[in-house]
């Protein structure tokens, strides 16, 4: 296991409250465009992740009421233009491997979302756990809108587990955008709230979970991503596995003896 609480990335904003680490990008100015660059810090930092002993949740929440405009035009969209297809490759291999190490950080993400959440923004909002929003907040999976698919870092095969096929295919064929009632109504955004309360309420739900059985998420975080490929009868077995690791937990008789002696379990991850 790792320390990450003092890392200091160079292409994003990492803050920790208690054991939540909050992570925003730092352009404002333009509606926090991605480049090359914070695509791979973000990769690497949620692949390392996985091995912080320090951090029980994330919060990749907005940053100058807007959360991400998708990749830099001038920086991205630009050079993609003058590659060949061994690079693009790279590249489009690259950005899926963000979102592979969201799911595979073992740490619940809360997306706090408001304004602008579009192209690989709208995918990192989809890939994280639970999504807050703002009334203003606009979501499009805009890659038709550029001459692209919209099957684009997985959002062929994770859209449509939250919001359903039919929907998923209005917003992947059209690019259209989804208001923040249309998401709640969807199923999208679990909640919406007001601007100014936005972030507090994020990192408000990611401590709670932080403070819970964090092994206990973790598990659940593997469980709910494996068991998309799974028969229900595969999928059965493998919670009934799971289930028994966790019950070889500290947290899992600590639950017990806090029940009997009428207490709230104090959980430690262990």
């Amino acid at each position: 296991m790792k320390s990450m609480a003092d890392l200091a990335p160079e292409h994003f904003i990492w803050e920790m409250s208690g054991d939540v680490a909050v992570i925003r990008l730092n352009r404002p100015e333009r509606k926090n465009p991605l480049t090359f660059e914070s695509y791979a810090e973000l990769r690497d930092t949620f692949r390392d992740l996985a091995y912080a002993s320090d951090v029980h949740a994330v919060v990749f929440t907005s940053n100058g009421e807007n959360f991400c405009s998708g990749g830099d035009v001038h920086e991205i969209i630009g050079p993609l233009v003058g590659k060949d297809m061994k690079g693009l490759l790279e590249f489009t291999r690259m950005t899926g491997d963000l979102v592979k190490a969201m799911l595979n950080c073992g740490k619940p993400i809360i997306a706090a979302v408001d304004g602008i959440c579009v192209g690989a923004g709208a995918i990192i909002a989809m890939s994280s756990d639970i999504r807050f929003a703002t009334p203003r907040a606009s979501t499009a999976f805009l890659f038709t809108r550029v001459g692209l698919a919209g099957c684009d870092m997985g959002a062929c095969a994770i859209l449509p587990r939250i919001i359903g096929q039919g929907r998923a295919a209005d917003l992947l064929y059209s690019g259209r955008s989804m208001s923040a009632e249309e998401g709640l109504q969807w199923g999208f955004y679990n909640r919406v709230v007001e601007p100014d309360s936005l972030e507090e309420d994020a990192i408000a739900y990611a401590t709670r979970l932080a403070q819970g059985p964090t092994f206990g998420h973790s598990i659940t975080k593997t469980q709910l991503n494996q068991e998309w490929s799974m028969s229900l009868e595969q999928a059965i077995e493998s919670e009934a596995q799971a289930q028994a690791i966790c019950m070889q937990t500290n947290d899992f008789e600590r639950a017990y003896h806090a029940f009997v002696a009428k207490q709230k379990p104090e959980f430690k991850g262990d």
